[in-house]
């Protein structure tokens, strides 16, 4: 039997406020535990919880991002269950009225094909705390810094047929939200998590097949995994005559599996009510176009101009539109450089890219900014240096030495663009190898390409790289005619 494969994504957004969604306290990752955890975060009696403005304008920056309905009314939630980092007893959520409604955006999948992806709902709630396990031996620790930090709740539509279209959509939203700075999309930091709801049915039957959950993960490469061993996992159970059982489940990186956790709750579980100690939120039609004019260019619309103004290429454009951060220097390399587009797509994304993945630091702490790299670039261009003196000149940069035109003084690294002294070069190397310059004369043309780069490498190494590759070429293939 032929089974298709359903999957919706839970993304769990962490806003990027100062404090939390009802209370003055930090938001800042890596405090001490419970150090950042007030008397609001902790439900003490007669406390009361405050909305955060900045986390309601944060939500509706990314309503109207992905073309959504804003609720002119938003209602905030108990969501009651018990658990021990959850200390009140309860998580002030949404439920029938969240702030923003459906929606939709476009992904694109390797092979060039494009598909709409609906966005069910995203409501704001708060985080709950965390249990720590290390270090307790056979107790478990609870660590409150976390609860109360605002979170948006992205909802999708079961629209996606395959692990490929859920990291395709996954990709795009943590690109919108960075783009908009409303989250840091930091994964490891856990800001930036997903649940996913996998099911397969037969192939042609409308009907949904039962869900699993797989919950909290926190990378793309372990949700791509997770889903993968689901699918296979729940159709095996299904062709071995058993049944899918609706739950939730963790996935085990090591393992490559997943496991039961526990059944899955539905929402009567919770017993939903309207939060008594909040207002609904009203919003008004002038503070939601006032945001709309506020938005930055989206990741999509950036692409497309990428590729009509500067001429690059759909998949450069993607690779460099996919970090608002990345974007920005791009384009101000390209500026530094005089408008040399593609040159510059070709350093940031490889040279640049390398060293910060090496370093494993972001492009806002790049050792060498966009001026920097894009006078290096104006250098290659007017032939001051070669492609390979460049990179020389590149590590140089890194290393803090200085820009590169005071780089290639410092270090005389002038490209030889001298017709005579690129000649007598041309004219020592033929001379000193007859027995080469024979091999090249009485091979067929077609081999001749591969034998000239023998002399060029041996001009290159007699100039120490500084005679200028196209006029080696030229003069060489004149010459040995």
């Amino acid at each position: 039997m032929e089974w298709e494969t359903v999957i919706g994504l839970e993304i769990h957004a962490q806003l990027a406020t100062k404090s939390k969604i009802f209370s003055g306290a930090s938001t800042t990752y890596g405090a001490e535990a419970n150090t950042q955890a007030c008397a609001v975060d902790l439900g003490l009696p007669g406390v009361l919880p405050v909305i955060n403005q900045q986390a309601i304008e944060m939500a509706i920056k990314f309503g109207t991002a992905v073309n959504a309905h804003i609720a002119d009314k938003s209602v905030f939630a108990r969501k009651n269950y018990f658990y021990p980092d959850l200390p009140k007893g309860y998580q002030i959520s949404q439920f029938e009225l969240p702030i923003v409604g459906h929606g939709e955006i476009e992904i694109q999948l390797t092979d060039g094909s494009k598909k709409i992806i609906g966005i069910t709902r995203a409501h704001l709630e708060e985080d709950a705390g965390k249990s720590v396990h290390d270090g307790f031996f056979d107790n478990t620790g609870v660590d409150l810094n976390r609860a109360g930090t605002p979170l948006i709740e992205i909802v999708s539509e079961p629209d996606m047929r395959s692990s490929e279209e859920a990291i395709a959509y996954l990709k795009k939203i943590h690109s919108i939200v960075r783009y908009l700075k409303i989250c840091d999309g930091n994964m490891q930091e856990g800001s930036f998590r997903c649940d996913a709801n996998v099911s397969v049915r037969p192939k042609g039957q409308d009907e949904l097949g039962t869900r699993t959950e797989l919950k909290n993960l926190n990378s793309f490469k372990y949700i791509e995994q997770a889903i993968e061993f689901e699918i296979e996992r729940q159709i095996e159970v299904i062709e071995s005559g058993g049944k899918v059982v609706q739950e939730t489940r963790l996935y085990d990186p090591n393992k490559n599996e997943t496991r039961t956790m526990r059944s899955k709750e539905e929402a009567n579980d919770y017993r939903y009510f309207p939060d008594p100690d909040l207002l609904p939120v009203c919003i008004d039609q002038e503070t939601i176009e006032a945001i709309r004019k506020e938005l930055p260019e989206l990741p999509e619309a950036k692409r497309d101009r990428f590729i009509k103004e500067f001429g690059l290429s759909e998949y450069d454009s993607d690779v460099l539109t996919s970090n608002r951060d990345q974007a920005e220097y791009f384009e101000s390399v390209v500026n530094a450089a005089n408008g040399e587009a593609k040159l510059s797509a070709n350093w940031v994304m490889g040279e640049l890219s390398a060293v910060l993945n090496k370093s494993n630091i972001d492009i806002t702490q790049s050792p060498v900014s966009a001026e920097m790299l894009g006078g290096m670039i104006k250098r290659i261009k007017d032939n001051t240096i070669s492609g390979n003196i460049a990179k020389q000149v590149f590590e140089a940069m890194c290393n803090g030495e200085g820009s590169a035109d005071e780089i290639i003084d410092n270090q005389g690294l002038k490209q030889v663009t001298d017709p005579g002294a690129i000649e007598k070069l041309v004219d020592d190397v033929i001379d000193a190898n007859p027995d080469q310059v024979k091999q090249y004369q009485q091979a067929p043309a077609e081999k001749q390409g591969k034998l000239i780069g023998f002399f060029v490498g041996q001009i290159m190494k007699k100039s120490q790289g500084k005679a200028n590759p196209q006029q080696v070429n030229e003069l060489l293939q004149e010459k040995l005619k």
